[in-house]
């Protein structure tokens, strides 16, 4: 095994490469944090930017996140992880969707610039798409969908309960109150603060548990 030396002391390999590993982490969470300050402060920065800002080289910016999709995709990890490890205890499908929207709201509250920047990657993959300036078959391109997840573990209570159309119809419905773009248009067209948000989709979740039920005879 090849050693090194540190402070006047033998290393083994292993050690130097945990702690390049640590080093790494570190990097990584200050390229991170930086981005999610700049964020909140309305700033979308390149990578260029961010290196600046974070005090690193461009180059090691651009190793740890090659595009903004890819920083854009780590600081949502990173942010909305809580919403992402969601997991219910509810026993009907009204008391999971509100829960959810009663946990998550808060959450996008709490990181919106990361959400705004995350429509915005999404609406530029999209054009660069449509203009074969991009490909489809690009691991590198942000993906979304953990809302479909999240919406899958509300509406399992209903599941075989109800006709698999009936199911996925619920389920696109649910789609709709809960997201950032929902979260967005209340706070951006209708300047709707958080309670207020938040009552409105609410009431809108009970609405659709209820028709759904009602459609499905399950009450009368």
């Amino acid at each position: 095994m090849r050693d090194g030396l540190q402070n006047g002391q033998k290393i083994s390999s292993s050690e130097s490469k945990q702690t390049l590993t640590r080093a790494r982490a570190r990097t990584q969470s200050k390229l991170i944090d930086t981005a999610m300050g700049m964020l909140e402060q309305g700033w979308f920065p390149s990578i260029t930017e961010l290196a600046t800002a974070a005090g690193v080289s461009r180059a090691t910016a651009y190793r740890y996140f090659p595009t903004q999709g890819e920083l854009v995709s780590s600081i949502v990890d990173e942010s909305l992880g809580p919403i992402q490890r969601w997991s219910p205890k509810e026993d009907t499908v009204g008391e999971r969707i509100s829960a959810l929207l009663e946990f998550a709201y808060p959450q996008m509250e709490k990181h919106e610039g990361a959400l705004r920047a995350a429509l915005q990657v999404s609406l530029q993959q999209w054009a660069d798409l449509r203009a074969q300036r991009l490909d489809k078959e690009n691991k590198a391109l942000f993906v979304r969908g953990n809302r479909k997840r999240l919406v899958e573990l509300a509406a399992e209570p209903l599941n075989g309960k109800i006709s698999n159309d009936e199911l996925a119809r619920m389920k696109h419905a649910f789609s709709l109150i809960y997201g950032s773009e929902v979260f967005l248009v209340f706070k951006d067209i209708w300047n709707l603060d958080s309670e207020q948000i938040q009552n409105i989709v609410q009431w809108m979740g009970k609405a659709i548990v209820r028709q759904v039920e009602e459609d499905a005879g399950l009450i009368n």
